[in-house]
């Protein structure tokens, strides 16, 4: 049994064993899971895919006169201003109000990480201590006080893969689906995927520092739509989404290698956003946990051709049958596709194992852990309040 404090101090000393998740298989295979306990000390992680649930708060500094700004637009894209007189929360999905489908928030996020100027301008209600009614300037990540990301859903632990049983092509935030199950795409790097390699959550949670856009951040809570309580294989993996985490990190110490814009055709606009997470190896159980390999995780497929929260089950399938790059189904081999990058994972797993390796990057043990059961709960539509 090993501590945070214990492994720290390795850090500290330069005798730290990191590996990678990747690599953590091989050596459990070849030396077995005790062993592998005792030798390695940290297993690094990481994920890099579309993350919707994202977008950063920034503030502007104030103007003189100041102005409490009501509404706000970056570049075009409206930004949230129920907060502080010169604080916005942008959202990576916010579309130009034009509707145009090709430039949004994350648009925005990625142009400032790269040293662009962006158009903002601003309205407000004027009052004796913000006499301003409108705004319009330029600003750069430099010129304003903070940029702080902050994603209320990241790197779900699990996720569904996408078909289409219908007789014409739909775009959806899973991609473009073909007809006739011609194709199925998903979303998760498989054996690379934190939460995959804590299954029961004994090392992430809220605290947890994490490798976020290029920079260090932290977990800060569970995210939205969190539900562990699902069916899981025999190695404890949830068989769908399960967890997700809220995240935060600077903005300011990022970069666009990291954090990149996407257009999703017929569908809006995302941000791919880069996360890797180190876990611990405190005993023989988390060996076994980040021993897992793409072929003992499995995940199922959907039809999104069907519109409906309960559209039906198709198949399940392993994480290893899908990177084959295409699989049996409906008596013929169907294409699969990716939605992420397995070259950024396995690079956000090595930097983070060499963040480590030089001291420059020590574990925070979780200051509450996640539970393992939380409700879960579909919007009702209901025509009149409770009580009539």
């Amino acid at each position: 049994m090993k501590t945070y404090e214990e492994i720290n101090e390795k850090i500290a000393n330069g005798d730290v064993v990191v590996v990678t998740a990747e690599e953590m298989k091989e050596i459990v295979e070849e030396i077995g899971s005790q062993k592998a306990a005792e030798e390695v000390d940290v297993v690094t992680t990481g994920t890099f895919g579309a993350r919707c649930s994202s977008g950063v708060f920034l503030n502007f500094g104030h103007a003189d006169p100041p102005i409490k700004m009501m509404k706000a637009w970056l570049n075009g894209v409206p930004a949230y201003c129920g907060l502080a007189a010169v604080d916005v929360y942008l959202g990576a999905t916010e579309l130009r109000e034009d509707l145009s489908l090709d430039y949004g928030g994350a648009h925005v996020i990625e142009d400032l990480l790269r040293g662009k100027e962006i158009h903002l301008k601003a309205i407000g209600y004027p009052t004796d201590c913000y006499p301003r009614r409108e705004i319009e300037t330029y600003i750069t990540l430099d010129s304003i006080n903070q940029a702080i990301m902050f994603n209320p859903r990241n790197v779900y632990q699990n996720y569904v893969a996408a078909t289409n049983s219908t007789d014409r092509t739909i775009y959806t935030y899973m991609g473009k689906l073909l007809p006739n199950y011609g194709n199925v795409n998903y979303t998760t790097s498989g054996e690379l995927n934190p939460l995959i390699n804590d299954p029961y959550y004994r090392t992430i949670g809220v605290g947890t520092r994490i490798f976020i856009g290029g920079a260090q951040g932290y977990i800060v809570n569970e995210g939205t739509q969190f539900h562990p309580d699902v069916s899981r294989s025999k190695k404890g993996v949830p068989k769908t989404g399960a967890a997700t985490l809220a995240v935060i990190g600077d903005l300011k110490k990022m970069s666009p290698e990291f954090v990149k814009a996407i257009k999703v055709p017929g569908y809006g606009v995302s941000m791919m956003v880069g996360i890797g997470i180190p876990i611990p190896i405190l005993d023989v159980e988390m060996a076994k946990f980040t021993a897992i390999r793409n072929s003992e995780i499995y995940t199922t497929i959907y039809d999104y051709g069907i519109p409906s929260r309960d559209r039906p089950a198709v198949k399940e399938v392993t994480y290893e049958e899908l990177k084959r790059g295409y699989i049996e189904l409906k008596g013929k081999e169907v294409p699969t596709y990716y939605l992420g990058s397995y070259p950024k994972a396995r690079k956000i797993a090595r930097i983070l194992k060499e963040w480590i390796e030089k001291g420059e990057f020590f574990l925070q043990e979780p200051l509450e852990r996640f539970p393992l059961k939380r409700e879960f709960k579909p919007l009702k539509i209901r025509r009149k309040k409770n009580g009539g």
